[in-house]
């Protein structure tokens, strides 16, 4: 039995009223050292419900768990709104775990979740109470003032918005799978409403606790389910009017809020990690997914403060790993695909616990373990199904290529004429669709969350998409030999429409020899927003517009035999909500349209994909 299975000691439950007590004891035993016995395993004290007051007077509580020994241990400290106590966020497991090694670990619910008091609203809160936090855990008797953070998701983004609030006692950063910007790659992406991830997340994770607490509130008017059902909602049926005083104000008050800040405005850039980056001084360990929902903010929180942190500690000690991994348990097998015995640790989903005590076994306690000789990108390449380390990400040897779109102006369905080669077009006609927002492109796979049995995430075969009139197909040749593909994916496209406004998608597929259509990653633009995701500009039909869609990053060998895709449309839902192409309010209209769509590959617009290609001779 490893130290993750041993039960947790919780015979021993001192209350708050004895902690000064118990403080004192333990200060009176200390010898005055540092203890940092790395082979040393301790018995586990654990302290539930621990208060801690905020700067507006709230109190959050947190459950403790820590060395039954004198001395004063680093802590390591994670915030949550999943319940401190609970399976979700394996609190008590991790709690058990660190602090046998030594450290002491504060899981805390963060305001109006559980027991901590205030009201829940994502986001808003978190640095101030982080920063609170932080120097509260660091001025407890058997901390040693060091403080480090870890959580992926949602706690992720509480160590990240504390991060940006630089709290003096925080050291570093362990965070997984988390976005970069509230706005950005979270609630929206490209000025689209990322719809499932909102609307599921909410409803699933959020609400319940919400609605329990208003029972205990007593409140009089009681919404009627007890999840926010995804087809309550006007995006997903839209003409069809709605109760806003239901499900969404009772139970997710916020989501109205989000929807009614669509732009990238101070309602975001307060609460935005991207704008306020520069004020991260703390070195920071970031693990990624290429098929996570939060894949292109992981890598960003890397990569901006590796370029901009307030500190050469920070600029010089950011680490990333990037596994072929989704928003879930980090296994080989996602989606379709299995991606091997690589891509977990032995039988079980890969470890970053381990990993994550490593890096503050170093960071924290200063104990050589080779850390410091590793190089600071890992990231497992798919096709060939290997780990690789790397100097920097993008790196530096990956050279930047088009592929340019062909096709005969029937680039329509898989059975199309759309080509896809480095060579710039000519004169060509343009690909035509008809988008309807009655009939949506269907999400399949991809970066999803968190509707699993709904929306499974990863790797699926595309054809059933590509049978669709309203799917442009672009396809290589077979490669001769492999191609690896790792970096930054964007595509340019020269548009025109007969709405004011519209979504352009975009997906990266890897095509094997017998067929099957491996998604690897894909993006979405709302031509609105095509210029500046701070100010809407409409469309006027007809009118050719430059845009470019973000299709984040992959690494990925497309072997001998294979072609390398691009499908072109203007849906992707309910991953992402449909555009109504009127112009409207998104959350509110009863009015759609179809709208006709152009897409431009001639030499006044030459179309292309671009992508990261690693020479041959260099690997």
């Amino acid at each position: 039995m490893n130290d993750r299975d041993k039960p947790i000691n919780s015979e021993i439950k001192i209350t708050s009223m004895k902690q000064h007590v118990a403080c004192s004891f333990l200060i009176m035993l200390a010898w005055g050292g540092l203890l940092t016995r790395a082979a040393e395993r301790y018995e586990v004290v654990v302290q539930q419900g621990v208060p801690a007051r905020m700067r507006d007077g709230m109190i959050l509580f947190a459950d403790i768990y820590r060395p039954k020994a004198e001395g004063r241990f680093p802590v390591l400290l994670t915030r949550t709104p999943y319940d401190k106590g609970g399976l979700l966020d394996s609190g008590p497991v991790i709690g058990q775990a660190a602090a046998s090694r030594g450290y002491v670990v504060i899981i805390q619910d963060v305001r109006g979740r559980y027991t901590s008091e205030g009201e829940w609203c994502p986001f808003t809160h978190e640095s101030e109470d982080g920063y609170d936090t932080v120097e509260w855990a660091a001025s407890l008797c058997y901390s040693n003032g060091k403080v480090g953070m870890f959580g992926g998701s949602y706690t992720g983004a509480t160590e990240m918005l504390t991060a940006i609030a630089a709290p003096p006692h925080l050291a570093g950063i362990f965070s997984v799978l988390t976005a970069s910007n509230c706005h950005d790659g979270w609630v929206y992406q490209g000025g689209a409403f990322e719809q499932g991830l909102n609307e599921s997340w909410t409803s699933s994770f959020l609400a319940p606790e919400t609605l329990k607490r208003r029972v205990r509130q007593s409140v009089n008017r009681m919404p009627r389910l007890l999840k926010l059902p995804l087809s309550s909602y006007p995006l997903f049926d839209p003409g069809t009017p709605i109760d806003w005083t239901e499900g969404p104000q009772n139970l997710a008050p916020y989501l109205i809020d989000w929807l009614a800040h669509p732009a990238y405005d101070d309602y975001w850039k307060r609460i935005s990690i991207d704008d306020h980056d520069n004020k991260i001084s703390v070195p920071g360990y970031h693990v990624a997914g290429w098929y996570d929902v939060f894949q292109g903010g992981t890598i960003r929180n890397y990569m901006h403060i590796k370029e901009r942190g307030g500190s050469d500690s920070a600029r010089n000690g950011q680490r990333l790993m990037v596994g072929p991994w989704d928003h879930g348990a980090l296994t080989s097998k996602v989606g379709d695909i299995d991606f091997g015995p690589e891509a977990r640790t032995g039988p079980e989903p890969f470890d970053t616990d381990s990993i994550m005590l490593r890096w503050y076994d170093r960071l924290l306690k200063g104990i050589a373990n080779g850390i410091d000789t590793e190089r600071p990108v890992r990231i497992f390449v798919m096709g060939r199904n290997v780990w690789r380390e790397e100097d920097e990400w993008p790196l530096a040897r990956a050279k930047g290529v088009r592929y340019y779109l062909h096709s005969s102006g029937k680039a329509n369905t898989l059975a199309g004429t759309g080509e896809l080669d480095r060579n710039i077009p000519a004169n060509e006609s343009p690909d035509l669709y008809d988008y309807d927002p009655m009939n949506p492109v269907p999400t399949r796979g991809g970066g999803l969350c968190c509707e699993g049995m709904l929306q499974p995430p990863g790797a699926f075969d595309q054809r059933p998409v590509e049978t669709r009139s309203d799917v442009l197909v672009f396809t290589t040749p077979a490669f001769n030999a492999d191609v690896e593909v790792t970096g930054p994916v964007s595509l340019e496209l020269f548009v025109a429409s007969s709405a004011v406004d519209t979504d352009f998608t975009g997906k990266l597929v890897d095509v094997w020899p017998d067929g099957y259509a491996q998604n690897l990653t894909d993006g979405i633009v709302r031509a609105r927003y095509r210029n500046s995701p701070e100010k809407a500009e409409f469309m006027n039909p007809g009118e050719v517009n430059k845009l470019t869609v973000d299709l984040w990053a992959t690494s990925n060998v497309f072997l001998k035999g294979h072609k390398l895709r691009l499908e072109v449309s203007s849906s992707n839902f309910p991953r992402f909500d449909r555009n109504l192409n009127t112009g409207d309010d998104q959350g509110r209209s009863a009015r759609w349209a179809k709208a006709t769509n152009s897409i431009y590959h001639d030499r006044e617009h030459p179309s292309a994909l671009l992508v990261s290609v690693v020479p041959q001779q260099s690997r």
